[in-house]
């Protein structure tokens, strides 16, 4: 079984052993920094969790914004019978002994609380299982994910969850997270003497980009390879500095799921920036596909798309454009690509706007779902045989070249005549 039930009763313990991170966990809503708009003074969820009533609730943010922290903070506050599981290694065994401890609780007239951790690594079925424990009361769930809900949580699950989503740490949040850590003797690095000048503690916080727990875990990694005091020194300080920091890194750890949210959110980003011709924004959302490791011929096949529905006949040479650095990117990859694709989103977002073939076809579209198999009318049917011409065929139809294109006749379904589309 993979459950934990009840408080943390081995915290002292586990705090000697345990990695920074988890021992620096706070244990209390004042101790917690940041995500003020969903905990700080006088919010619902404070005053749900400062009274032993919270509801069923999924907290939705990127790691180390404080999810977990959260939970062991209710677990902590809490008189129910708090049981903690992870979707990566729990099932509907695990679930189905969960569900009998807490209908014993609710006879006894005890609540039970449900925190599933990473829930949206539960399949339909795992959450279904769920449902009749929310809906009559057995159980109380909180659930923690790094994934939009609404496209990883059943709609059946959300409607009976208030969702809060809590936002990367800032930058002087995790600054204040890493001096707390360096100093506290207790549970921190205060008794390595760690030194760390106030530059060197704003890089690590602004390299760990919102995360916590990357901050602790590299912070405690560098602290065991800083070198302490010589031979001949009785004590002095492990230095920590920025190359050490850069180093620790390796490389960018930036946000950026190529099948997930972020994805979609990224290159919705680089597209609105485009057709709002802000150059450098597009440059940057740009910036971070590629740094991100997002395929080129992806952001490229978005290029050509959007010469057509943002720019169209405004300038028909953005099309060329697309399509060429779609066909350089082909040819020479990464990172040389870089460049041109560059090159191509500077022009489309430099270049003048025009939506109105975009929404040509779609009201186009729209009459063809709305009316259906519209009749070609006979005039402009082709008539390859007796019988068809019999049948009127190409009758009355007006060849245009020896009219000088300027005949008048009608192309359009009787249904659609005199309509328009664009102008």
């Amino acid at each position: 079984m993979n459950i934990q039930i009840g408080k943390d009763d081995m915290a002292e313990t586990r705090n000697k052993k345990s990695p920074l991170a988890d021992r620096m966990r706070p244990k209390n809503l004042d101790e917690f920094l940041g995500q003020e708009e969903v905990i700080g003074k006088g919010k619902m969820l404070r005053q749900a969790i400062e009274a032993d009533t919270v509801p069923s609730l999924i907290f939705w943010g990127p790691p180390g914004s404080g999810k977990t922290t959260l939970a062991h903070i209710i677990a902590n506050r809490t008189k129910a019978e708090f049981i903690r599981i992870s979707a990566v290694t729990s099932g509907l065994k695990d679930l189905r002994e969960i569900i009998r401890v807490a209908k014993t609780n609710k006879i006894e007239d005890k609540r039970t609380i449900l925190f599933i951790d990473e829930i949206h690594r539960w399949n339909k079925n795992q959450q279904d299982a769920l449902l009749p424990q929310i809906e009559d009361g057995t159980i109380t769930l909180i659930g923690a994910t790094t994934e939009n809900p609404s496209f990883e949580v059943i709609n059946a699950l959300l409607s009976r969850s208030r969702v809060f989503v809590l936002h990367r740490l800032s930058d002087e949040n995790l600054a204040e997270i890493i001096r707390t850590a360096i100093k506290d003797k207790e549970k921190g690095l205060g008794r390595q003497r760690i030194k760390a000048e106030n530059s060197v503690i704003d890089l690590l916080a602004a390299m760990s980009d919102g995360d916590a727990r990357t901050a602790l875990n590299i912070l405690e990694y560098l602290s065991s390879l800083s070198p302490g005091p010589s031979p001949s020194q009785e004590r002095g300080d492990k230095k920590i500095t920025k190359e050490m920091i850069k180093e620790a890194f390796q490389k960018s750890h930036l946000m950026y799921d190529k099948g997930g949210e972020e994805h979609y959110n990224i290159i919705s980003a680089l597209h609105k920036a485009m057709r709002g011709s802000d150059v450098n924004a597009a440059l940057y959302w740009l910036a971070r596909m590629l740094e991100g490791g997002e395929e080129p011929l992806y952001i490229a096949r978005r290029l050509v798309r959007f010469a057509s529905e943002d720019i169209g006949l405004a300038n028909s040479r953005a099309l060329e454009q697309a399509v060429a650095a779609y066909q350089a990117c082909h040819f020479i990859g990464m990172p040389e690509c870089n460049v041109i694709l560059a090159q191509a989103v500077v022009y489309l977002a430099k270049c003048k706007k025009s939506n109105a073939l975009y929404m040509a076809i779609k009201k186009a579209g729209q009459d063809v779902k709305d009316k259906g198999n519209l009749a070609v009318p006979l005039h402009i049917r082709n008539a390859p045989t007796k019988l068809m011409k019999g049948l009127g065929y190409g009758q009355g139809y007006k060849y245009s070249p020896d009219h000088d294109y300027k005949e008048k006749q009608e192309y359009l379904p009787d249904e659609l005549k005199g309509k328009k589309y664009i102008k």
